[in-house]
């Protein structure tokens, strides 16, 4: 790590990629504690995609390995140590980080979120209504909540005929109601004052200020702007330390932790990861700093798919090398590899770490490995 004009620290750009892959916990040693994992990523995206595992799950088993239990996550979450928010589960203790920018919504939002906070208050007295059969009988799916709606919410199709689900998620982003846990697939919900821990909000540019400094820890590196992407933010804004990455324009924003390690001895490995994880999920971060060309092709017809429909990104120490497609088919107990994608050939000892991953995991999931 050398110093640059203006003060600026000067990455590599294998440093760089060494600082992401150690933040996001994919080095040497594991980490051997599920809750402990999910506090320092600051959440797992709760995508029920079940073509190999569930998002979390595969994201925690790329993490701590064949140790990793999903009944541990389920138990965390029935335990309300972790919550769902906004389709993420989240450390239950972070929820003081949000609860003001709740009690603010829509704030001086425009667009989309004016127009909501309008067609909320236009069907105030079905929001009455869910809140009170919440308040009687809750936690209950949607299904279940009264539909009284005077304007049914409207949307290019999608959302049609749904007022109610989308009542919930506008509650939710008003604190009034929250996501219990689920059956099966299907969400639970409440009054978040019975899921929320009972602390005191954060005022909102604390609350800003260390929900950005938690997700630059958890990234390790970021830029200070991002492209607006659904879920939570590629950008950590003015936080950390500014440096300059080898080969790449602008200026990044460091994790002080993760900087002060730059230049230790590097203990990386090869592991199979979630198309969803955050180490790939930004997708223009990813090619900046690992030179990785990847998508997620699950919404594309199978014909125009070059990697297979939920392909998961292979990571060799500090590098992103290729694409295994996979399939998990419970019923005939199989994980079935279509295809290993190797975006350079693959040397001898690399082949035996993805094959080893690859046992790995149908051993975790409890199937047989069959390569097509």
């Amino acid at each position: 790590m050398a110093g640059g004009a203006g003060g600026e620290l000067r990455l590599t750009r294998a440093q760089a990629r060494r600082i992401a892959v150690r933040a996001q916990l994919l080095d040497l040693p594991r980490p051997t504690d599920v809750l402990a994992v999910v506090r320092h990523l600051g959440f797992l995206q709760h995508d029920q995609t079940r073509a190999v595992a569930p998002n979390a799950d595969l994201v925690l088993w790329s993490r701590l390995g064949a140790t990793y239990d999903p009944a541990e996550l389920g138990e965390a979450v029935d335990a309300q140590a972790l919550v769902e928010l906004q389709g993420m589960l989240r450390p239950a203790e972070d929820l003081a980080l949000y609860r003001a920018e709740m009690a603010a919504w829509p704030g001086a939002a425009e667009g989309w979120q004016r127009e909501a906070a309008q067609w909320l208050a236009d069907n105030d007295g079905c929001r009455r209504d869910v809140l009170e059969l919440l308040r009687t009988d809750g936690p209950l799916p949607a299904r279940d909540l009264p539909d009284t709606c005077v304007r049914p919410w409207r949307s290019s199709g999608w959302n049609n005929g749904k007022s109610v689900e989308r009542m919930l998620v506008l509650l939710v982003e008003r604190g009034e109601v929250a996501v219990h846990g689920r059956e099966g697939r299907e969400r639970l919900w409440d009054l978040a004052d019975r899921v929320y821990p009972d602390e005191p909000a954060v005022p909102l540019p604390e609350a800003l200020r260390r929900r950005a400094e938690r997700r630059l820890a958890a990234l390790g590196l970021a830029r200070q702007r991002a492209a607006v992407s659904p879920g939570e933010p590629n950008d950590v804004g003015p936080v950390g330390e500014p440096v300059r990455v080898e080969g790449l324009r602008g200026t990044w924003r460091a994790d002080p932790a993760q900087l002060a390690r730059a230049d230790e001895p590097w203990a990386g490995r090869t592991a199979l990861l979630s198309p969803l994880d955050r180490l790939v999920f930004d997708r223009k971060r990813m090619t900046e700093l690992f030179d990785f060309d990847y998508q997620l092709e699950m919404y594309k017809p199978a014909e125009q798919r070059r990697w297979g429909y939920w392909a998961l990104p292979v990571l060799a120490g500090d590098r992103l090398v290729g694409k295994v497609d996979a399939t998990a088919d419970p019923e005939a107990g199989e994980l079935l590899v279509h295809a290993v994608h190797e975006d350079e050939p693959f040397d001898a000892a690399l082949a035996g770490e993805v094959d080893a991953e690859l046992a790995s995991l149908a051993d975790w999931l409890g199937l047989a490995l069959v390569r097509e």
